[in-house]
């Protein structure tokens, strides 16, 4: 009977850690927590992070001209077993469905998300500056051509 209330425990204690193990996975975008802006001449690009529980945080992103949104998405950072991915919806594109890119590299200052399947981008970087600021990059081939449009913004 010991023997088997040690085997359950040990068991146990063993699943508990490969869950630690996968929560970190996602921790490591605990630094996108937040609102962060880019102002430029043609508008104001907003992008919000919040955290749903420990396997999803959620993320709304707009393009604003004036008083109209000229581009949105709702994005969900999904940690399922050890598979993270990125995963925008756009109105308007995709028949408005959802593009998954796994997370392909992480450090501590950077998430790479990549799709080479998808038509554009194909891949997708966050990059942590300092605390308050990042740059995210869209990147691929479009039209034939290499293609990236950067996005610095700051946290408000």
């Amino acid at each position: 009977m010991r023997k088997s209330i040690l085997l359950l425990a040990a068991i146990a204690l063993s699943v508990s850690c490969k869950k630690s193990g996968q929560e970190n996975q996602l921790q490591a975008a605990d630094w996108l927590i937040g609102t962060w802006e880019n102002q430029d001449p043609q508008g104001k690009m907003i992008e919000i992070w919040s955290k749903a529980n420990d396997s999803i945080y959620i993320g709304e992103s707009y393009y604003i001209k004036a008083k109209d949104t000229l581009h949105s998405e709702q994005i969900q950072l999904v940690q399922n077993g050890e598979l993270v991915q990125y995963i925008p919806t756009v109105k308007g594109q995709n028949n408005d469905q959802p593009v998954n890119f796994n997370l392909t590299s992480k450090t501590d200052k950077e998430l790479v998300f990549e799709n080479p399947k998808h038509d554009f981008p194909q891949k997708i970087v966050y990059k942590k500056i300092t605390a308050d600021s990042l740059v995210a990059t869209i990147s691929g081939t479009q039209q034939g051509k290499a293609s990236s449009e950067s996005y610095p913004m700051r946290k408000k």
